[in-house]
């Protein structure tokens, strides 16, 4: 890259050779006004990562971190868009989705209690449609923490783990994850694994555990990479005011409820009767240190700030007592043991089967109302990007309403967690789908979550399996789905994983790490933590404790219903296909569309015309679907010599003869003189347009697809009738030279 303007400032550039490829850091020219700006590049893919911060915001109580992913129209040579609007609009789901898996690596590396408003642009700016956008863009955010003065552990460093007839693949290529039985994002410290997403193909623990290990491997090479550089440019960290406390206050609080918190947490009591005792206390605390240090004085700026605290001293104390009992008596809420799984119950055809397939899945107090609908080829979801199109045969959609958890809320339409968690349950799902081949429907399941107590994107995986299997939906193997907990003491060097997470363990907890799979393997996986990495025996036992409970949730899920249907619902749609020679598509379209939009039009009917000639036909009504299917076929076929058609007459040539349609929109002639045996004077006296009749092939010519019918054909010949050559007088049947009538030439054919 030159640089002939003296106004531009000069960059600093860093190479670290990653596995076939070198990953090239920059950064010094571009967006110096943000706190730290990195370009990350490998081979012709160049993402741009941004951080800033702000002072800190009042009235918050959790980290105010943003992460923006940016597709570039212009990164793919690309310009996209609607006719009207050219324009970049709201990142697409994939980008949200690759947003999140950026915000869960760097989220736990700061401050908890750091309240100043942090955004992190990620902007892909060059796309070469081989080296993937989303690890340059997660690493150009990683360094770019790094070198910021905000008081960011790490640095983080980011890969992608395939896996392709059985060898571990460094960061594939998009072409090479075509043929890959594993998709995975790890991102590690220097010392630990801080977060991983996954897609896999029904893929053992074991591989899945060894792929973690060669993820971390490379990341921590990354990070290693970036903590030279913020050594060398890297900003002074910032400090942040250390977290209220207040250890007088505490105890005065924790002597005063732990006795009715602790039971409240031992008792099996509904999430709701069990917050609202927690409520109570984290309500009445400012009221009760009244009791001890006195009432509100706005003179006393330490009472008023006590007091203003008081909720957040009695939240702690709670969650401590939660961590408490988990970690030293192995006591959870409902007095659960740390491997138990609440009561499970499952359901299908709650819904009438207009609705194609739906199940109702319940685990303890989260409950998922799942539906499955089927539609025709055509009905796959179109996504545009930087990419090209690409279309989506599956889709999965997850909704959150807030009555859920007994609440109201503005927040009424699907927002970044909802993306999220319906796309796990998709990528759980997507491995045991039939081929399109084999099935080609559009699918479509939607979970409606109607009560929620933690684990309710592993509700929606699960309803997902019931649901496609009462639709009839021949899929490979159903999938379960676990999230697993974790508390830990970091001093101590003790930690517990807990099967089936609830709210309170994962607001109070270290871990949320969700696993779907079947019996033979993993599906999907995503973890999310608080704390700064985990230890690598954290995931041996999860992913054991995660097979076992998928298993005993499986076990259950069977018993109410054993296999896919073998029948589709009545009211779902029908599918024919029909295979035609790819230059007769035309043919069907017809001008300006006119013959297919006839077709749909007449019957009611879909019609999806793949380049190879496949034609798809969708209808509930079995008849259309089958009226549809002939007149296709009537268009395409070749007319055979000596084979009779039913015809219509559309068009009278005076002395000529007759054009008959036939086929489903081929013409045919029928010259005057295949009309009968006998001598005919007018083609009116024979036929009428509009006339129905049958008519015999006699020639067909390929080349210009002109044909010739007959009617007469179709006669029994009078007997002793003398015929006439096609050309010529006619002849006497002795074959002397004599005319018929008495010699003479006929009058001319007409």
């Amino acid at each position: 890259m030159s640089n002939t303007g003296s106004a531009i400032k000069p960059q600093k550039e860093y190479t670290l050779e990653l596995g076939d490829k070198p990953l090239i850091m920059r950064t010094g020219t571009f967006a110096s006004q943000a706190n730290a700006t990195v370009l990350c590049q490998m081979g012709g893919t160049v993402s741009m990562g941004n951080i800033t911060i702000s002072d800190p915001r009042e009235g918050v109580d959790f980290l105010p971190l943003q992460v923006v992913y940016q597709e570039k129209y212009y990164a793919g040579g690309k310009i996209a868009g609607s006719r009207f609007r050219k324009r970049e609009g709201r990142p697409g789901d994939a980008y949200v989705l690759l947003a999140r898996v950026i915000d869960r690596g760097l989220r736990p590396m700061f401050p908890k209690h750091m309240r100043n408003d942090i955004q992190v642009f990620c902007t892909v700016l060059s796309y070469d449609f081989e080296s993937e956008h989303d690890i340059t863009s997660a690493n150009a955010a990683n360094l770019a923490a790094a070198l910021s003065d905000c008081p960011v552990d790490g640095p983080l460093g980011t890969v992608r783990v395939g896996l392709i007839g059985g060898e571990l693949v460094l960061n594939p290529t998009r072409e090479a994850r075509t043929r890959s039985d594993l998709d995975m994002f790890v991102t590690a410290s220097l010392d630990k694994v801080v977060m991983i997403e996954a897609g896999a193909n029904q893929v053992p623990e074991a591989e899945i555990l060894r792929a973690i290990e060669f993820g971390k491997k490379w990341a921590q090479k990354i990070a290693k990479f970036f903590a030279d550089i913020q050594k060398e440019i890297g900003k002074t960290k910032f400090e942040v005011s250390p977290a209220y406390t207040h250890k007088e206050a505490a105890a005065f609080l924790k002597e005063w409820s732990l006795s009715t918190v602790t039971k409240a947490i031992k008792d099996p009591l509904a999430k709701l009767d069990r917050r609202r005792i927690f409520n109570e206390f984290i309500k009445g605390a400012a009221e009760k240190l009244q009791e001890k240090f006195g009432a509100p004085d706005d003179k006393n700026a330490e009472l008023t700030e006590l007091y203003a605290h008081a909720g957040d001293l009695m939240d702690k104390v709670i969650k401590s007592e939660v961590r408490r009992l988990i970690l030293e008596e192995g006591i959870r809420m409902s007095s659960r043991n740390i491997d138990e799984i609440r009561p499970i119950g499952s359901m299908v055809d709650v819904l009438p089967n207009f609705v194609h397939g739906s199940a109702l899945f319940q685990r303890g107090e989260t409950q998922g109302l799942t539906t499955c609908t089927l539609g025709a080829p055509g009905d796959k979801q179109i996504v545009e990007g930087m990419e090209g199109e690409h279309k989506l045969r599956y889709m999965h959609h997850y909704n959150f309403p807030p009555f859920s958890v007994g609440e109201t809320s503005n927040r009424l339409f699907v927002g970044n967690r909802e993306i999220g968690h319906g796309n796990l349950a998709q990528r759980g799902i997507e491995p045991v789908l039939p081929k399109e081949e084999d099935f080609p429907y559009t699918i479509r399941t939607v979970t409606e979550i109607l009560e929620s107590n933690g684990s309710s994107s592993m509700a929606a995986t699960c309803g997902s399996t019931l649901a496609l299997m009462a639709a009839g939906v021949p899929i490979s193997s159903p999938v379960s789905g676990i999230a697993l907990g974790l508390i830990s003491d970091e001093e101590k060097g003790k930690y517990v994983v807990l099967s089936d997470l609830q709210d309170e363990e994962d607001f109070g907890g270290d871990m949320d790490f969700k696993v779907t799979g079947t019996e033979k393997g993993v599906t999907a996986i995503q973890m999310d933590i608080k704390i700064k990495g985990l230890p690598d025996s954290v995931f041996k036992e999860a992913l054991e404790r995660s097979h076992t409970g998928r298993l005993e949730i499986l076990k259950t899920m069977l018993a109410a219903i054993a296999e896919p249907r073998k029948e589709l619902s009545p009211h779902a749609p029908r599918i024919e296909t029909v295979q035609i020679d790819p230059e007769d598509i035309r043919l069907v379209i017809g001008k300006g569309g006119e013959t297919i939009q006839k077709i749909t039009g007449e019957l009611g009917v879909e019609i999806d015309i793949e380049d190879s000639g496949l034609i798809f036909i969708t209808s509930v009504d079995g008849g259309s679907m089958q009226k549809a299917k002939e007149w296709i076929e009537g268009i395409v076929a070749k007319p055979e010599v000596g084979k009779v058609y039913d015809c219509k007459v559309v068009r009278i040539i005076p002395g000529v003869g007759a054009i008959a349609e036939f086929l489903r929109g081929k013409d045919g002639m029928i010259h005057i003189s295949e009309l009968q045996w006998q001598r005919t004077e007018n083609v009116e006296d024979v036929l009428k347009v509009g006339d129905e009749v049958k008519a015999k092939c006699v020639e067909y010519d390929p080349i210009d697809g002109k044909t010739r019918l007959s009617l007469k054909q179709m006669q029994e010949r009078p007997e002793g009738f003398v015929d006439r050559p096609s050309n010529g007088p006619r002849r006497s049947p002795g074959g002397g030279g004599g005319f018929h009538r008495g010699g003479g030439r006929p009058p001319p054919r007409r």
